[in-house]
């Protein structure tokens, strides 16, 4: 099949690869030339595992191409996805501004029939919005609007493109259902279905699902600041919950908030929808404060450990990026902590595997960019884990300890077991769980 998408940023180059890795001839557009450029020299300006590998079969192969020209794409096409930002405003509404702008402008290509996908996460009736701008200028039957939301996990996205859990498709018309079955049928040849249903629908289950998983983040996070006031352990807690079949494993993991490009922006833009219709979400609302209230939460515990007076503390930083597996620092926890430590007095120094040069553009040199993650802990006071990265998971305490003034770590999420931690006498705080206390110094032992 012919297929454009219209915006390549992360979810526009993720979809528009992995279509082509299908055997469909993709045309990808932006307006960035820059950015184009660099595509098509073969430069990926993002980093998701696995994506390099598509990305340059495809274009090896001439079944992914890249343009700043619309109307080139648009004419060469079936199907045009809109892959655009949708920004949150002021109000936390998701901005339809590229989106709407966009439809204006196949108002004005498009010739005959296409299928135009809204792929971006959109509020609900942005489906109708988009027909509504189309047939200022176009007959109905040059064209139908569907919602097709994405369900990417960043630092899986690609593996969940090809193998998705489910595809879910807004449309009441035959024709383009007919289409986008064909389209995705490659994708679910292990079974797993794709949901047809009507354009609302589609547009609301995207942010049902975001809105929820992060309701979860956010009900374990409350859950372990319980553990730490009644002498629980949250670990045990959520092994215990977890194993209930209708609770289930995933997403029980407490730290310092979630963050990225999806759950913040969705959850405050699907309450923004609740409010248009004078409804009172009062679930989400707990959500967003909870958040953002446990973003706060490991810069408390660094400054009662270190008497409320951070000035000329050096902070050795491990995790930049709001997951791992991701150079995408959006809404990351990471940088509320270190703008709290800088505010404080505090010197950080910080070791991220990927997502440092972003970090740069933002912090400039106000922060140190370290090495390795080793050299983070050069003359640093303490360690403070930010993002989960497997690297951080088995590392070298001998050397650590050598590194750091004092063997102190503060782990926002939760890597270390407490025994161990014990046992080679570091002073230990992580998340719903007991402290570790001890400053004496003790003979190091290889972890």
């Amino acid at each position: 099949m012919n297929i454009a998408v219209v915006g390549t940023g992360y979810v526009g180059l993720v979809t528009g690869t992995c279509f082509a890795e299908t055997g469909n001839n993709v045309i990808c557009v932006d307006n960035n030339e820059k950015k184009v450029r660099r595509l098509q020299a073969g430069e990926i300006p993002i980093f998701e595992p696995g994506l390099d590998v598509l990305f340059d079969r495809n274009t090896k192969e001439g079944r992914l191409h890249f343009t700043t020209n619309l109307k080139e794409a648009v004419d060469a096409s079936q199907i045009i996805f809109l892959a655009l930002p949708t920004p949150p405003g002021e109000d936390g509404s998701a901005d339809l501004s590229y989106i709407l702008g966009v439809a204006r402008d196949l108002g004005h290509i498009v010739t005959d029939y296409k299928v135009i996908v809204d792929k971006s996460t959109v509020p609900v009736g942005t489906a109708e919005k988009v027909a509504a701008i189309l047939a200022e200028r176009l007959p109905k039957k040059l064209f139908d609007v569907v919602s097709n939301p994405e369900f990417l996990r960043e630092g899986v996205a690609v593996e969940d493109f090809m193998k998705p859990d489910r595809v879910v498709i807004g449309t009441r018309s035959d024709r383009a259902q007919k289409v986008m079955r064909q389209l995705y049928e490659p994708f679910v040849r292990q079974g797993n279905p794709i949901f047809f249903m009507d354009e609302r629908s589609a547009e609301l289950t995207k942010y049902a699902a975001n809105a929820y998983l992060a309701m979860r983040i956010s009900f374990m996070n409350e859950i372990a600041n319980l553990c730490e006031k009644v002498g629980a352990n949250v670990d045990q807690v959520r092994i215990g919950i977890g194993s209930d079949s209708r609770i289930g494993k995933r997403f029980l993991f407490p730290g310092i908030g979630y963050g990225g490009s999806c759950f913040p922006k969705d959850v405050q833009a699907l309450g923004k929808t609740a409010s248009t219709f004078s409804y009172d979400f009062k679930i989400l609302k707990s959500v967003m404060k909870v958040n953002s209230t446990q973003k706060t939460l490991l810069t408390k515990k660094i400054k009662k450990y270190y008497g409320n007076n951070l000035e000329g503390r050096t902070i050795g930083v491990w995790g930049l990026a709001f997951k791992p597996n991701t150079d995408d620092i959006r809404e990351a926890p990471a940088l509320i902590i270190i703008e709290e430590l800088l505010a404080l007095g505090a010197r950080v120094q910080a070791f991220d595997p990927e997502a440092m040069p972003n970090v740069r553009a933002q912090f400039g040199d106000r922060i140190r960019y370290a090495d390795s993650m080793y050299d983070a802990l050069q003359g640093a006071d303490c360690l403070a884990v930010m993002t989960e990265w497997n690297e951080f998971r088995s590392p070298d305490f001998d050397q650590i300890k050598r590194l750091l003034q004092e063997p102190v770590i503060f782990d926002g999420r939760n890597l270390y077991d407490l025994d161990q931690m014990k046992g080679l006498g570091f002073h230990y705080e992580s998340i719903g769980r007991p402290k570790v206390k001890t400053k004496k110094r003790i003979a190091a032992t290889k972890g």
